[in-house]
């Protein structure tokens, strides 16, 4: 599925943000890119890989596995938890409530709509996606 197309730079997005440009089984795309696997995306930098277990689900989370992310601070993390909806643990929610950030759970396909209209507004926005 194409999500975004940006003819100007011939690869992502004119201004130099990350923005992802497709998805499908077992895979996103960033900039054109294509990943295999888990990653996180914010406008200005990739975590990729995103180390967690190629067979993590939402629910098996922990906040060790967003230690990264929370450190970035963005102001809001659109999670993706692969295929198909499913919360993460309580306290993982709970630890980004502390820390101020937003954080929206979803599929990982809404996530990646998601994220690109929130980049496209100019928020500091991070799209963490289980790829599976």
């Amino acid at each position: 599925m194409k999500l975004h197309l940006d003819t100007s730079s011939g690869s992502g997005s004119a201004s130099g943000l990350h923005t992802i440009t497709g998805h499908g089984q077992g895979f996103v795309a960033v900039n054109g890119e294509r990943i295999g696997h888990s990653v996180i995306v914010l406008p200005d930098q990739i975590v990729n890989p995103w180390p967690v277990a190629v067979s993590a689900s939402a629910i098996s989370l922990s906040i060790d596995d967003f230690s990264a992310l929370l450190a970035l601070k963005p102001e809001l993390v659109v999670f993706g938890s692969g295929p198909t909806f499913c919360f993460p643990d309580r306290k993982l929610l709970a630890a980004f409530s502390q820390a101020r950030i937003g954080f929206e759970v979803m599929d990982t396909p809404a996530a990646c709509r998601t994220y690109n209209v929130l980049m496209g507004e100019g928020r500091r926005v991070a799209a963490a996606l289980l790829v599976r």
